[in-house]
């Protein structure tokens, strides 16, 4: 008798079957299975909760919950294959439903309601694992591997995710079950995990056993919502259908008969009009648990699809269809409702996100048209992937279905006279790329293989390099080989459409586009990638701003400004295609992430769709400012209003400028002097247009602008600062602005703006702070004890008003003495710097032309508007 596995349709429970009488086995017999059950178990063999014993008179079934054998009633496989014959045709729709659709208990549901709408005769149904949860069946195996026994609280995790969803979703009977089922398997995978852990080491086939519960649980799960409406479900563990060969890493092929086969007999026991299968997982030809490898829940649709020879298979995913583009890269890509299959197929193999190649190779055989459809929005039509579709004579454009791209490539060139009519030649070249394990994406070869040029991934360009000089060496040396030649940061762009080969005039209407678009992106390269670090006051007000001019700057300037990433001290937000500013402060309540400076800093410096990528950095924050160097060597344009940088250690600041001045990549700073004034680029275009600076004199504080601007008359000195303070001008702690640190980082900024070589501990700063409240522990402590000094501020102010002056708080850059100073100083009441009102600024440039009368600017020198203004 050959042996048969029956799938238990109650998980965690023997199956009745009457009351039959137990085989008799002899004490050999019952050693010998329960030594192979042992082993097949170790092995990775045990398919839920029922095993495949030879040579036995009937069935056995493990009780999961008991770890034992329980034998039930002897059937042939000629009475199992008897009770039901698989029916094959357009009866059948397939549906797969990925991760993210089955993501939560009301997706789960969602998913039943449109199995349970759908009219067809019969539905099988491909389902994924639970949203993100492949991933952490695949941690767990790895903490297990590495001795890191916190595999137990990441299993925990899994366990608490499907118990919670069940008990969302399900209830009575269909709950205490699943539950039942959950209890065994993760006990179970307890103790393969612990037996893994003790070894330090985890084969293939143990991984993907212990990963594909997540199917089985998302499978178990679906069949009993939708048997909850009455409508009669099996549920299908399809490594007992499925049988692949591995063939490579990373890849297998479906053996389609014995599938079939094994496919016939499942149906044959459990003949459902409904059956919800698991995707991803499958069996070897000896049993042993694999799985499909990449895309595999779509693999698993079109092979069961091929096999019944389904009327339609349908991917459900999270968009409405397949794109003309690449819509992050172009926002005028449209759904496209039709595609054949090779241009589907050739769109997937030049980097589209439509289908892998594999996943359409068993339907086109039966031309079953596989649909892309959007589970979030069942109105759309979706995208029909079949064969020609007819009516599709267009004119000329209209033969290009779609674009799609590879990026993060490099291109070789091997090149030499010598190679001409040698033969061999280009089999040495592919020979040692394939012993380096490279892809190649494409090649082009000159004729008599003068040279061979190919593409490559990126990543693999150093390796593959190398292995040619090595093979070529000698070559190289004698000259028969002039280079071997690397090309850094290539992309591949394909044009899709199947009538194209059959059309005249194709290419040359590519490349007349493709050369205007070339032209203007060498003349403006006016897509803008944007960074924003710090969404605070001025953050804040920037983002506004850029809101409200986006579209005016794309209309007017044809500058297309995306912000990619905003991030604070302790979240951020990140997008591929840029963030809807009029919704960005919600986003970053609701799908922020935690904050993380190195992973916000790559999606920005990685993202090969822009040009140009800037970073905004409104913060006031010292390590924020010490990545600058950084960022702008990675290519990173920087703006910022923070002074922390430039007013920072000397040796920073001048390695900052030189690499400024070396590269390709812009740092601007105009907002760390003056807010939204144009003091450093009037200092600049001084020295640039060979002027020279003999002293900069200012008021560089709106703060201390206003309060000595407000202090006249019998009014106290501390009532100024109070309502300084209320009326938003100071800091939290008013002994910020009144230290006179924020003056002296202005000056010292100015100064080596100028050429002076000073550190900020080099500049004398008059703090109006009083010693004794430097000390005070809070802000508050500090105003309360404010009043006492009074007197001394009224009789500082009646002396300078009895010589006919007023008290200013002014920074100087003494360039001539090469030194600069932070004080507070009298003026005559007709100096200009005696005339401000509010919290302006001015500042006073002496040079060698504006010698007499010193160039003066002057305007609000402080608010969130106006620097971010600045920024902007």
């Amino acid at each position: 008798m050959s042996s048969l596995a029956v799938a238990n349709p109650h998980p965690g429970a023997v199956v009745p079957a009457g009351r039959p009488r137990r085989p008799r086995l002899a004490a050999s017999e019952r050693d010998s299975i329960s030594q192979r059950w042992r082993c097949e178990k170790t092995q990775g063999r045990s398919f839920g909760s029922s095993v495949r014993i030879s040579h036995l008179p009937g069935r056995l079934y493990m009780d999961v919950s008991k770890n034992m054998l329980t034998p039930i009633a002897a059937v042939s496989v000629e009475q199992a294959e008897a009770s039901a014959h698989l029916p094959k045709g357009d009866m059948w729709s397939v549906h797969k439903f990925g991760g993210t659709c089955m993501g939560t208990s009301q997706r789960i549901q969602n998913v039943a309601d449109i199995v349970l709408h759908d009219p067809s005769e019969r539905k099988l149904v491909v389902v994924s694992a639970m949203s993100k949860v492949t991933d952490m069946m695949y941690n767990l195996v790895n903490k297990a591997q590495s001795r890191d026994d916190s595999y137990v609280i990441a299993l925990d995790e899994v366990f608490e995710k499907h118990m919670a969803t069940a008990k969302d979703l399900l209830g009575g009977e269909d709950l205490a079950r699943f539950l039942s089922q959950l209890h065994a398997d993760v006990s179970n995978l307890k103790a393969m995990l612990r037996a893994i852990y003790i070894a330090g080491h985890v084969t293939e086939s143990f991984s993907d056993f212990v990963v594909g519960h997540g199917e089985l649980w998302s499978a178990q799960m679906l069949s009993l919502a939708i048997k909850k409406s009455g409508t009669p479900c099996s549920w299908m563990d399809t490594r007992e259908v499925l049988v692949v060969n591995p063939t490579g890493s990373n890849q297998v092929d479906p053996d389609y008969l014995e599938s079939e086969k094994r496919l016939e007999k499942w149906f044959s026991r459990q003949p459902a009009k409904t059956i919800i299968a698991t995707g991803f997982i499958a069996s070897t030809p000896e049993n042993i648990p694999t799985t499909l490898k990449r895309d595999g829940s779509d693999f698993s649709a079109a092979i069961i699809g091929s096999l019944v020879k389904a009327g339609q298979v349908t991917i459900w995913t999270d968009v409405d269809g397949v794109f003309s583009a690449d819509p992050r890269k172009v926002s005028e890509a449209v759904i496209l409702s039709t595609l054949s299959y090779q241009e589907a197929w050739e769109m997937s193999y030049f980097g589209a996100n439509v289908l892998h190649p594999r996943t359409i190779i068993p339907v086109m055989k039966y031309n079953i048209p596989i649909v892309i459809r959007n589970m979030f929005n069942i109105s759309a039509p979706g995208t029909i992937i079949c064969q020609q579709p007819a009516n599709e004579d267009g004119d000329l454009e209209a033969c290009v279905k779609a674009f799609a791209t590879i990026d993060k490539l490099a291109l070789v060139n091997v090149e030499g006279t010598g190679m001409a009519g040698v033969p061999g030649t280009a089999s040495a070249i592919f020979g040692a790329v394939k012993d380096v394990g490279a892809n190649v994406i494409m090649i082009s070869q000159a004729s008599s293989e003068h040279s061979v040029c190919f593409a490559v991934p990126e990543k693999e360009v150093a390796a593959v390099s190398a292995a040619l000089h090595v093979r070529f060496r000698e070559a190289l040396s004698a000259g028969r080989l002039s280079k071997v030649e690397v090309i850094h940061n290539c992309s591949i762009l394909a044009a899709v459409g199947l009538r194209m080969a059959s059309t005249p005039g194709v290419s040359a209407t590519l490349l007349m586009h493709l050369q205007r678009q070339i032209l203007m992106f060498f003349l403006s390269k006016n897509t803008l990638a944007v960074g924003i670090i710090g969404p605070g006051l001025i953050g804040r007000t920037l983002l506004n701003q850029l809101k409200d001019q986006a579209a005016v700057l794309k209309e007017n300037m044809n500058i297309d400004l995306r912000v990619m990433g905003i991030t604070g001290s302790r979240t951020m937000v990140l997008s591929d295609i840029g963030i809807d500013l009029a919704h960005w402060q919600q986003q970053l309540k609701t799908e922020a992430e935690l904050a993380n400076l190195d992973k916000f800093i790559h999606h920005l410096s990685e993202n090969q769709l822009f040009p140009n990528r800037v970073l905004v950095d409104c913060t006031a924050d010292t390590s924020v400012a010490s990545h600058y160097y950084d960022w702008l060597k990675k290519g990173i344009h920087v703006i910022t209003p923070n002074k922390k940088a430039n007013s920072g250690p000397l040796d920073r600041y001048l390695k900052l400028r030189t690499l400024q001045r070396a590269s390709y990549t812009h740092y601007f700073y105009e907002a760390t002097v003056g807010a939204g004034l144009p003091i450093i680029s009037t200092l600049r275009g001084l020295l640039e247009t060979g002027d020279k600076i003999l002293r900069i004199e200012g008021i560089f504080s709106g703060t201390l602008s206003y309060i000595f601007n407000n202090f006249e008359g019998t009014r106290a000195f501390s009532d100024v600062v109070v309502e300084a303070k209320e009326a938003g001008y100071t800091e939290p702690d008013p002994r910020e602005d009144l230290s006179g640190t924020d003056v002296a980082r202005k000056v010292i900024i100015l100064a080596r703006e100028s050429g002076l070589k000073l550190e900020l501990s080099d500049i004398p700063v008059r703090s109006l702070v009083p010693e004794a409240l430097r000390s005070c522990s809070t802000a508050d402590e500090y105003m309360q004890n404010l009043p006492s000094y009074d007197q001394d501020w009224a009789r500082e102010r009646k002396d300078a008003e009895a010589a006919g002056e007023v008290l200013r708080y002014v920074g100087v850059v003494d360039v001539v003495n090469k030194k600069g100073q932070v004080e507070l100083r009298r003026y005559k009441r007709d100096h200009p710097f005696a005339q401000l009102s509010g919290s302006d600024n001015i500042i006073a440039f002496t040079t060698s032309r504006y010698k007499e009368q010193p160039l003066i600017v002057r305007g609000p020198g402080a608010g969130a508007e106006v620097t971010a203004g600045e920024a902007f």
